[in-house]
């Protein structure tokens, strides 16, 4: 099999599924029980969360744990609509998020926010001077994305939080860097957002687990859930303790080898662009930056039958957020990419393991399907 859709999901390293399994067999004990083997549970929390804040750049009591980005998103937001309730209900975030991003800001409108969705430009790219041009006095969120997970444009968030702190703003700035962590580098401090969401799975990490920074602009947050008292108050719940641990493993192992991870992928990225753009008919589509997603268009042939060709050929790719599960995605619609283009998007995301035999194998199977003949259209 050859693996290309690590936006969407990634491999778990031996080391890390050995990390969860350790968890699991000898520390198994409930973090708030009083006896050792809860104290030693309550330790590797405490650890793992030490592992994911140094990582970020920001203490470790700025860190909560959530159970993944979807979660940490929907209570970025809430969060700082509650925070800005007396100052106003405008929210600011862009049409090309992620549905965790777009799905709550639907919420809120129903609930009486005012929600203005930036569209992005036909290259993916989102400007600091439309959000500067949709500030209202009312404004207590602006949430931009760190990396679009379809097209990999990075978004301009470093220089949003400029703009807010320019402008006096009481807005709270949350990025979905999901997409972002260990893979475009920031740090708390130079990015300047007040709620960063991130999750483990994109790391070599297990699914069902997360982290949401809480910036010191973020006063007397709501919490999320009521109950035992657990993440500080404000996210009450018997701790994952073997995701937790995965999670720090997989930090641990993307930090130690973050440069050269990096440079991999981009080389990598660099390649599939000289490969797949020499295919008559393949096009790119946006103009990401980031170094592990990279969208093209094989354009008039349905994207669908695309991945199922390919997949027959035992190679994953996507047509796009694996969160869609079929639906068309609204990234490409709000791009206002002709019909044809829009049609045959698919979206090829590399990791560590990546190789370029990896895609000499995917430029074969794009340009035999195309060969192929299929219906077009």
């Amino acid at each position: 099999m050859i693996y290309l859709d690590h936006a969407a999901t990634t491999p778990v390293p031996p080391e890390v599924a050995d990390a969860v399994r350790e968890a699991l067999v000898n520390q198994y004990g409930n973090p708030s029980s009083q006896y050792p083997l809860g104290r030693e549970a309550r330790d590797l929390v405490a650890r793992c969360r030490e592992t994911v804040a140094r990582a970020l750049g920001c203490e470790a009591e700025r860190l909560v744990f959530t159970s993944c980005g979807t979660e940490s998103d929907n209570w970025a937001l809430r969060l700082a609509v509650w925070q800005g309730r007396h100052a106003g209900r405008h929210i600011v975030t862009t049409a090309v998020e992620h549905s965790a991003v777009l799905e709550t800001c639907r919420q809120l409108e129903q609930e009486g926010c005012a929600v203005t969705y930036l569209k992005p430009g036909r290259d993916g790219s989102v400007t600091v001077e439309q959000v500067a041009d949709a500030l209202r006095e009312d404004t207590v969120l602006v949430s931009v994305m760190l990396v679009n997970n379809e097209t990999g444009c990075v978004f301009p968030v470093r220089e949003i939080a400029e703009l807010l702190k320019a402008r006096g703003s009481k807005a709270l700035l949350h990025t979905d860097a999901v997409q972002g962590f260990l893979k475009v580098p920031f740090c708390t401090g130079t990015l300047g957002a007040d709620l960063i969401s991130i999750s483990a799975h994109k790391l070599g990490a297990p699914k069902g687990v997360g982290a949401l920074y809480l910036g010191e602009r973020v006063k007397n947050p709501r919490p999320l859930l009521a109950g035992g008292g657990q993440e500080g108050g404000l996210r009450s719940g018997t701790e994952a303790t073997a995701q937790l641990a995965g999670f720090a493993k997989a930090v641990e192992l993307r930090l130690a080898a973050l440069d050269e991870t990096l440079a991999h992928m981009a080389s990598v990225k660099a390649y599939a662009l000289e490969r797949l753009l020499a295919i008559e008919g393949v096009e790119r589509v946006g103009n990401g930056d980031a170094p592990h997603i990279l969208a093209i268009s094989l354009a008039g042939y349905p994207s669908a039958n695309i991945v199922e060709e390919l997949a027959a050929r035992g190679i994953c790719v996507s047509a796009g957020s694996a969160c869609h599960r079929g639906r068309a995605s609204h990234v490409y619609e709000a791009m206002g990419l002709p019909k044809r283009v829009k049609a045959g998007v698919v979206r090829v995301s590399f990791g560590p393991e990546t190789r370029t035999d990896d895609i000499d194998a995917l430029a074969d199977a794009l340009r035999a399907h195309r060969d192929a003949r299929f219906p077009m259209l």
